[in-house]
């Protein structure tokens, strides 16, 4: 059986979908299975052992515009896939489903376009996003079965950052990385916030601190230097391994809570702000702890968070203190912290 996945969502909803991935192998054992993505998600997914093939879709470059769909769609149907599945919920993605000409194409009944299907699967609200997905896949074999988040970095990966953590004297201390990054404003805690948490967990010199981050986290103004500053210099698997490689994870409802997710050792501290648990996003990894305001009249105000707070205050955000985060902190490394 010929099976594909379509999903050229944000980095992190592709993280969410490897359990996806493992169940169907699991469950189609014999099956091909390949992966259209963008060129980010496809850097992700790379290494996965239960993915045959990944197809980039690239809608700012090859593949831009209603003709570019229409050639990628033409490499689809051609490749003669038996069952297409389409988690991504907007209409290109509907639409390329449509042009594999599968006899079976899978999508969301909440999908713009999902007239385009030939099942639609219901969209249950309740559930956390990794949950919804593995509804895509009815086998009793693994119906009732937990599929973890799955990242594989490889050699190169794990050897620069083994190299990383001996030339900053890491290996033998408590290492808490930090994310203080997000694509929406609103989603990220305060700088001074995390300045304070950072200025305080390093007068502890048995713990080391790494910040993590893309090119566009350099900007972020962190005024302590005691932290091994790797924004900018990670690929997405290599930033795999740093958090796998880390006692704990600070972050924002961002992409670094789903790639941590893939490391059951490692605790993941969450902070909400804007968005909500119920929303589906929060940690799929049961060692973590989301962080946030509740009983905001104003909260949640909307599913992305955005450009500024709406009501002008940021309760949401500046009502998490930096002395929660690092009693937090404190609490799971079993250590007392100055200040």
């Amino acid at each position: 059986m010929r099976i594909l996945i379509i999903h050229t969502a944000f980095i992190g909803d592709i993280v969410l979908s490897t359990p996806l991935v493992k169940k169907i192998k699991e469950s189609y054992p014999d099956s091909y299975l390949a992966y259209v993505t963008t060129p980010a998600g496809a850097s992700i997914l790379k290494n996965n052992p239960y993915i045959n093939e990944i197809i980039e879709y690239d809608k700012r470059g090859a593949h831009k515009g209603l003709r570019g769909i229409y050639e990628l769609g033409k490499r689809l149907r051609y490749e003669n896939f038996n069952m297409v599945i389409t988690p991504h919920r907007y209409l290109r993605s509907s639409f390329l489903s449509w042009l594999s000409r599968s006899p079976i194409r899978k999508g969301y009944d909440v999908a713009t376009g999902s007239f385009f299907f030939t099942e639609k699967i219901h969209y249950d609200r309740t559930k956390h996003e990794v949950e919804k997905l593995l509804s895509f896949i009815d086998c009793p074999e693994t119906n009732n079965k937990r599929y973890e988040i799955e990242l594989f970095p490889d050699e190169k990966s794990k050897e620069k950052i083994a190299n990383i953590w001996k030339s900053n004297n890491l290996e033998n201390k408590k290492v808490v990385a930090v994310a203080p990054g997000s694509k929406w404003f609103t989603k990220q805690w305060p700088v001074e916030y995390f300045n304070e948490v950072v200025e305080e967990i390093s007068k502890d010199k048995e713990i080391g601190i790494v910040v993590v981050g893309g090119k566009e986290e350099m900007s972020i103004p962190l005024s302590n230097k005691n932290f091994v500053d790797l924004r900018g210099a990670t690929t997405l698997l290599d930033l795999a391994e740093v958090l796998r490689r880390s006692d704990i994870v600070i972050t924002n409802d961002s992409s670094p809570i789903h790639i941590a997710s893939a490391s059951q050792n490692t605790k993941i501290i969450a902070l909400f702000g804007p968005t909500i648990k119920e929303f589906g996003f929060f940690p799929w990894s049961k060692n973590s702890e989301v962080l946030e305001i509740k009983n905001l009249s104003c909260r949640p105000c909307g599913i992305h968070g955005g450009k500024k707070c709406p009501e002008g205050h940021f309760k949401c955000m500046r009502e998490i203190t930096p002395k929660k985060v690092i009693e937090t902190v404190k609490k799971y490394l079993g250590k007392e912290i100055d200040g």
